[in-house]
């Protein structure tokens, strides 16, 4: 919790700096940053609420876990697509700098960010339409644990979702693999401007190591299972371990490349932290003014 805590707020006075600024509405770099913040932010808040709802309650009504397992489901996926999204606009803007200005732009952004859920969002929709036809209706008015395999336990969804993150990774992969390439050769090739080409290499870069932990989201379930089946003493160690490796550690990766990386965001949001600060240190001598006069 204290965890979620401290992230909760560095998303939060990250949202407001993008919030107070409109600068940063017109550049499609910083939309796409922003919805990832929120969508981690989402991701961490309902896993971290699944994970304690687990301990306090243990078991839930199916239909409550069935809706807050399909939007933790939606915000997962929606992470490697907004990565492959944002190392295509570095692609774009280092490998083709007279084009970006047309070629990325905020209504094209917007757009994106549409195709992003709705692709997202078929995933959760086919399982529980799946687990509609296959399950009796007194199943989702029953209390169970909630996890995903034991909410949509039909093996069908199990092999739809199976083939669909095949090629969803794949593509993700690829498009990471391509646009470093490129920009690698961007950077042999060019004279001048090597400081903003080295660091939109190190960008993505960085965004590969993020997609390889999004993927421990999709293996880590079978390695858990069956390390529960072997040492079952042991399962709340084993699901806490996994749940800081899987939900807790990639989330900070994010503020790192963007909130501490990105000169023109780390000089608003450092502001906006100082102020606040300074704000709060203000308002306590006041309060003790006006205690000592009561």
């Amino acid at each position: 919790m204290l965890v979620w805590l401290a992230l909760s707020f560095i998303n939060g006075s990250m949202v407001h700096t993008f919030l107070k600024h409109n600068f940063f509405y017109e550049d499609p770099r910083y939309i796409m940053f922003i919805y990832m913040v929120i969508n981690d932010a989402l991701q961490l808040t309902l896993v971290t609420a699944l994970y304690v709802v687990s301990y306090i309650f243990f078991k839930i009504h199916a239909s409550v876990c069935c809706l807050l397992v399909m939007t933790a489901v939606l915000t997962t996926r929606s992470t490697p697509l907004i990565l492959a999204g944002m190392a295509v606009e570095r692609y774009l803007s280092i490998c083709f700098p007279l084009h970006y200005g047309h070629t990325c732009t905020v209504s094209r952004t917007i757009a994106l960010i549409v195709v992003i859920l709705f692709l997202t969002v078929a995933v959760p929709l086919t399982d529980l339409m799946i687990a509609l036809i296959k399950e009796p209706l007194g199943f989702f008015r029953t209390s169970i644990f909630c996890d995903h395999s034991l909410v949509f336990r039909d093996r069908s969804i199990y092999y739809k979702n199976a083939v669909f993150d095949s090629i969803y990774f794949s593509f993700v992969a690829l498009t990471l693999l391509y646009t470093y390439c490129k920009i690698m050769l961007t950077a042999h090739a060019a004279s001048t401007d090597l400081v903003s080409i080295k660091r939109a290499r190190n960008t993505v870069l960085l965004h590969g190591v993020q997609l390889l932990l999004c993927l421990l989201a999709f293996v880590v379930p079978s390695l858990q299972a069956a390390l529960i089946t072997l040492f079952p003493q042991f399962v709340l160690e084993i699901r806490y371990i996994f749940f800081l490796m899987v939900y807790i550690i990639p989330r900070f990766l994010s503020p790192m490349i963007y909130g501490f990386r990105d000169e023109k965001f780390r000089k608003y949001w450092a502001r906006y932290l100082t102020c606040r600060r300074n704000n709060i240190s203000r308002l306590r001598p006041a309060m003790k003014v006006n205690l000592k006069f009561r």
